[in-house]
């Protein structure tokens, strides 16, 4: 069948897309061969892919594939094996930061994922059932979606996750998702079935985290110790503060800041230190480290009528 040229020019566009962000991102994706520490020496542990964020030797990938992890090998497509040894990670975000030892490193520059579009053309680099270097191509199928995480006790929906139809395989965890500029926009992080990838955003809360990661080895959340679901504020209450949705208060762990506080099961949740509550995401971004032993106000609806609390969030256990 023959191919006119308005066609042919479609997809030499396409092409030159993917290939500058295949030349520009492949340097900087390590492939990981992942070590723990065992009686007698080393066993290999397992795989997965990373993306070099500084040329000092830091390097991005999924908490889920260095968890276990005092180090291993991190092998680049120009030939260079370099030791890693893992620098923290973050099982609730399902990030993590590594280092590299013995060389100068490709960095790839970070994008901001809160910027792309459903139907936007992505790009997939790692190392998929130990191919290294392989790029696949596609676009962002959906936003928004949520990733449940745990960490021990510690539950968290990672938001925002990136869905794209970019072919992810075994070993892709921790490669980079770049947009058409070869920004890294996300970390490739679960094969959720055929045709079906997901990637945790690049962005300004994820960026905090990596930032916390590289200079402590770990990121510190607040905890107020409820667990709640979205809401609409009744009519009344909502026509005051100017809104229509809060999170409904559902459980109230004993002892816990939020207890103490004197907050109880059914209360509305509507805004935090000022800051608008309008779903579990909303509360769990203001949950950060700087709001660990500080006094808080809860503004919040009960039996119908706003009023305020003062709680003091403690920091969330590791695990």
């Amino acid at each position: 069948m023959a191919v006119d040229a308005n066609e042919l020019a479609a997809l030499d566009a396409y092409s030159s897309v993917v290939t500058t962000v295949a030349a520009k991102l492949i340097p900087c994706v390590a492939s990981l061969r992942v070590m723990r520490r065992v009686p007698g020496g080393r066993r290999a542990e397992g795989s997965g892919s990373a993306v070099a964020v500084t040329p000092d030797g830091y390097l991005l990938t999924s908490a889920h594939v260095v968890s276990t992890a005092e180090g291993g090998s991190a092998t680049f497509t120009d030939g260079r094996e370099l030791e890693f040894s893992t620098v923290g990670t973050d099982p609730l975000s399902d990030l993590a930061v590594i280092r590299a030892t013995g060389g100068d490193l490709e960095a790839a520059e970070l994008g901001d994922a809160d910027g792309l579009r459903v139907g936007q053309l992505v790009v997939a680099i790692g190392n998929p059932l130990g191919f290294s270097g392989s790029v696949t191509a596609g676009v962002v199928s959906a936003l928004g979606r949520s990733l449940p995480t745990r960490a021990g006790t510690n539950s968290r929906l990672v938001e925002n996750v990136i869905q794209t139809d970019a072919a992810l395989n075994p070993g892709n965890s921790g490669g980079a998702l770049a947009d058409g500029r070869g920004r890294v926009v996300g970390v490739n992080t679960a094969v959720a079935g055929i045709g079906l990838g997901l990637s945790v955003p690049v962005n300004s809360t994820t960026r905090q985290i990596i930032a916390a990661l590289m200079a402590e080895g770990r990121f510190r959340r607040a905890y107020l110790g409820i667990a709640g679901g979205p809401r609409p504020i009744p009519p009344k209450a909502a026509a005051q503060v100017g809104r229509e949705r809060g999170v409904e208060v559902i459980q109230v762990v004993e002892g816990s800041p939020a207890e103490r506080a004197g907050i109880r099961g059914e209360d509305l949740i509507l805004d935090v230190d000022g800051s608008p509550v309008t779903g579990v995401g909303d509360l769990q971004r203001l949950m950060v480290g700087d709001a660990i032993g500080r006094e808080l106000e809860v503004r919040l609806v009960r039996d119908g009528r706003v009023t305020s609390v003062k709680v003091t969030p403690v920091e969330l256990p590791a695990g």
